[in-house]
């Protein structure tokens, strides 16, 4: 049986990532291709946890959020017959909502950006994307899109902190370019127009000719 793929969705929160993702989830159903789709923080234990603390219901250090994610990322990614791994292992092609790169540049805000792809490094080892895929909106459009979607913000979800962890997300694609494969998508056009922008970026991983 082949390997599956494994296809990153990064981006902003209020980015729209997650709503293309259901798209090209969609999609690729309706091609015949047996995929799924995922995210992180995860609905395990640890992606509990940290889903408190981003809500300000836990109180934590900077340092251990991040540790947490990471090591949540590996719970993904190993669990057996479930994890990122072993789905691909079926053949399955999986989307991820979020991967290291939300770590390298959400808590480079309060941290150093080579202790933070060094706290990964177990998970790059594990399992890098065959393509990661950063879908751009502006900050400010992302946090109208945020405040018009729900009540309450999250702990990254202010205007400096997006603009910084934008700042941080293209820093982080620099830093790696040699060993990662990013694609940026412009996410500030219709969703059909930015849907079409990603299925033209991964077409040829799942079409042949």
């Amino acid at each position: 049986m082949t390997t599956g793929r494994f296809v990153v969705f990064e981006g902003l929160d209020g980015s729209g990532k997650t709503t293309q993702m259901a798209r090209i989830l969609k999609r690729l159903t309706r091609m015949g291709i047996d995929a799924v789709a995922t995210c992180e923080p995860t609905d395990g234990p640890v992606g509990a946890l940290i889903r408190q603390m981003l809500a300000g219901r836990i109180v934590t250090d900077p340092r251990t959020l991040a540790a947490l994610f990471a090591a949540d990322r590996t719970d993904h990614l190993v669990t057996p017959d479930t994890g990122v791994k072993a789905l691909m292992e079926k053949g399955r092609t999986v989307l991820c909502d979020r991967y290291y790169f939300s770590s390298y540049a959400y808590h480079a805000k309060d941290m150093d950006l080579e202790w933070v792809i060094t706290l990964n490094t177990v998970n790059a080892q594990i399992l890098k994307p065959d393509l990661t895929l950063f879908i751009d909106v502006a900050p400010n459009t992302c946090l109208e899109r945020i405040r018009a979607g729900r009540k309450h913000l999250d702990l990254f979800e202010k205007i400096d902190i997006l603009t910084r962890v934008r700042d941080n997300y293209f820093a982080a694609f620099e830093r790696l370019k040699d060993q990662e494969i990013v694609k940026v998508v412009d996410g500030n056009a219709s969703e059909d127009e930015v849907e079409q922008a990603i299925w033209h970026r991964i077409s040829h991983m799942f079409t042949s000719g």
